[in-house]
């Protein structure tokens, strides 16, 4: 155990939650963006799965990483318009309907793959980005300066989605949405269309973690997400529906899991004890998400559509 808390090992495990991190908090930034319009989406995960094949399958036919992300989110976008149809056009029910995204893009993905690739082959991973000056100061450099572009991306979504909540008219109307549709809709408010957008918004950042989560490692396979969408959906609560808290939550979760596969790399954690170790940053999540959830109200008609004169 000793031989873990040297500067090298715990500079490379704190610079891994961060790359860890990322498409967790890609995924619940844009959740949050859609729960505080009162739509809950649980098909994150499969909108991910779905999102990160088109990924690979760009990069492995183009070579190009930037047109590989943007098909990522693409997908997702696509996939929001499918969304939004079913929970705000629809009325369907959130839960139900989210389920059977969950299953389409976990069943989908692994279909395409089987048909158009068959034989997993590795792409070039997203190289990391040193910002001058900064990787050099000491300690901290390393661990922060020294990530690709989407890590720095995700981080700096962060204080935008709180402004954009918090200090725009956009903003007001989401969680207007969200907590009193009635007078919203009674000031002139477009529920639908509000809806719709942060929903559209949400996706497409789904689409977007799904690429972050493919580009870490460069290849796919089947059910790459190991249901971490579903994680991505707590995390909105642990954050109490807020971005900086669910930056919060993220990094926990990316923590967890760096310093467990650090540990398995060192000989810590014995091959026998690995699938319960795996569990280990799950379990932390859930007990924080107990601890923390309950102290906030979450938004008041989050699940329900609306109807105009219901």
């Amino acid at each position: 155990m000793s031989h873990f808390f040297t500067y090298a090992i715990l500079t490379a495990t704190v610079s891994a939650a961060f790359a860890l991190a990322t498409p967790f908090l890609l995924a619940a930034l844009g959740e949050t963006v859609g729960q505080r319009s009162g739509v809950i989406n649980l098909g994150v995960d499969g909108i991910m799965l779905l999102s990160a094949f088109a990924t690979y399958f760009t990069a492995l036919k183009t070579g190009n990483l930037l047109y590989a992300i943007l098909a990522g989110m693409g997908v997702g976008a696509v996939m929001g318009v499918v969304t939004a149809f079913v929970s705000v056009t629809l009325k369907a029910e959130q839960g139900i309907s989210g389920i059977g995204v969950y299953l389409f893009g976990l069943g989908f993905s692994d279909l395409l793959f089987i048909k158009l690739v068959g034989t997993p082959l590795p792409i070039s991973e997203l190289p990391p980005i040193n910002i001058p000056l900064l990787d050099r100061i000491p300690a901290v450099g390393g661990m922060l300066f020294k990530q690709t572009i989407l890590v720095y991306l995700a981080f700096v979504l962060v204080p935008v989605a709180t402004f954009v909540l918090n200090r725009t008219t956009f903003g007001l109307k989401i969680r207007a949405a969200g907590e009193n549709p009635a007078a919203a809709d009674s000031m002139g408010v477009n529920i639908t269309r509000i809806r719709w957008s942060a929903v559209l918004i949400g996706c497409t950042m789904a689409g977007l973690a799904g690429a972050a989560l493919l580009l870490y490692d460069g290849i796919f396979m089947e059910n790459l997400t190991q249901s971490e969408g579903f994680i991505a959906v707590a995390l909105v609560y642990f954050g109490a529906w807020r971005p900086l808290g669910v930056m919060g939550g993220s990094l926990l979760y990316g923590l967890a899991i760096a310093v467990v596969l650090e540990w398995k790399s060192l000989g810590i954690i014995p091959l026998s004890a690995s699938d319960l170790a795996a569990t280990v940053p799950a379990v932390i999540t859930i007990l924080a998400l107990l601890t923390v959830a309950r102290r906030f109200r979450q938004p008041a008609v989050l699940g329900k559509p609306y109807e105009r004169g219901g």
